[in-house]
C-alpha cells in the first residue's frame, strides 16, 4: 500500500471533449500549492492557480506545463479580499473566466468547548467566506461571455454529510459549502451552475501527515491506521489520489454534467451511505 502522496501522471488525467474547455476559458484554482488544487491545475483550460505558499505553488506551475496545461500562479491568501480582488483582476485578462475550484482549507481538532474563536473565525474565512467572495467577484465575468456559461465547484467532504467529534468547525464549512453551491445555482438559471465534491480521506499533506501520530498512539501499523482508522467505515480501503478529484471537477464543469445543478457528487467509497 502507498501512503505517500503520489505523483501526477498524465495518463491518469481525465480529456474531456468539451466546447468550452481551452486556454481560452479561465479556471481558478485555490489551494493550488498541494494535494488536491495541485492536480486540479493540470487540466485543459487556462489556469490561475491561488496559494498563500509561493514556493509550492511555482512548484504547481511548473508540474502543470510539464504535463502539457497552460497555468500562472498568483500568491494570494484567500483570507484577504484585497489578494482575491487582485487575482481576479488578472486573471480576466488572460480569458474568459468561467471555472472556480474552490479547494482550499485547513484543519483544527477540538472540542466546541476548547475550540478557539479566532481558529474558528480563521476556517471560515478561508473555507467559507473566501468561497462565498471568489463567487460573487467571478459571477459578474461569467454573465459578460458570449452564452453567459459558467461553473463554480468547491471540495466538501463527508463532514458534508456527517458529523464527526472534535471537527465541529470543519463540518460546519463543509456544509455551508453545499448551501453556498446549491444558493448559486438557484439564482443561475441554469447558465450558471454550481456543486459540490464530497470525498473521505486522499492521499494529500493535510491527511497524510496524520497517519503517523495516529499510528503511535494507537499502538498499530500506520497502514492499520488507514484500513482500520481512516477508511474503517469505506468499502475501498485505500484513500484516494489527488487526480481522482481533480477528474470529478473536471466532469463536473463539461457538458456532461450539465443537469448537476447543486448537486453533490459523493465519492466517498461507501462510508456515509453503507
Amino acid at each position: 500500500m502507498q501512503i505517500g502522496e503520489p505523483g501526477i501522471n498524465k495518463k491518469d488525467i481525465l480529456v474531456l471533449d468539451d466546447p468550452l474547455f481551452n486556454t481560452d476559458n479561465v479556471c481558478l484554482v485555490t489551494g493550488c500549492g498541494t494535494g488536491i488544487g495541485r492536480a486540479t491545475a493540470a487540466n485543459q483550460l487556462m489556469t490561475v492557480g491561488l496559494d498563500i505558499n509561493e514556493e509550492e505553488g511555482t512548484k504547481t506551475q511548473n508540474k502543470a506545463r510539464e504535463l502539457g496545461g497552460q497555468m500562472i500562479f498568483i500568491r494570494a491568501d484567500v483570507a484577504s479580499d484585497e489578494d482575491l480582488e487582485h487575482a481576479v483582476s488578472e486573471a480576466a485578462k488572460l480569458g474568459n473566466i468561467r471555472f472556480i475550484a474552490n479547494i482550499a482549507g485547513i484543519q483544527h481538532i477540538d472540542s466546541i468547548e476548547s475550540f478557539p474563536m479566532e481558529t474558528y473565525d480563521l476556517m471560515q474565512r478561508i473555507m467559507l467566506r473566501a468561497p462565498f467572495y471568489l463567487s460573487k467577484l467571478v459571477i459578474p465575468y461569467i454573465k459578460k461571455t458570449s452564452d453567459g456559461i459558467g461553473v463554480i465547484g468547491h471540495i466538501a467532504s463527508i463532514h458534508a454529510h456527517i458529523c464527526t467529534v472534535n471537527k465541529p468547525v470543519y463540518n460546519i464549512t463543509k456544509f455551508g459549502l453545499r448551501a453556498l453551491a446549491q444558493s448559486i445555482s438557484a439564482e443561475g438559471d441554469g447558465k450558471i451552475r454550481s456543486f459540490t465534491i464530497s470525498t473521505g480521506y486522499v492521499k494529500t499533506p493535510l491527511s497524510l501527515n496524520q497517519i503517523p501520530a495516529q499510528a503511535k498512539q494507537r499502538g498499530i501499523s500506520q497502514e492499520q491506521v488507514v484500513t482500520d482508522v481512516m477508511m474503517g467505515k469505506s468499502r475501498v480501503k485505500e484513500m484516494m489520489a489527488p487526480v481522482d478529484v481533480a477528474n470529478i471537477f473536471m466532469f463536473g464543469y463539461s457538458h456532461h454534467a450539465r443537469y448537476l445543478i447543486g448537486g453533490d457528487l459523493l465519492f466517498d467509497g461507501g462510508a456515509v451511505l453503507t
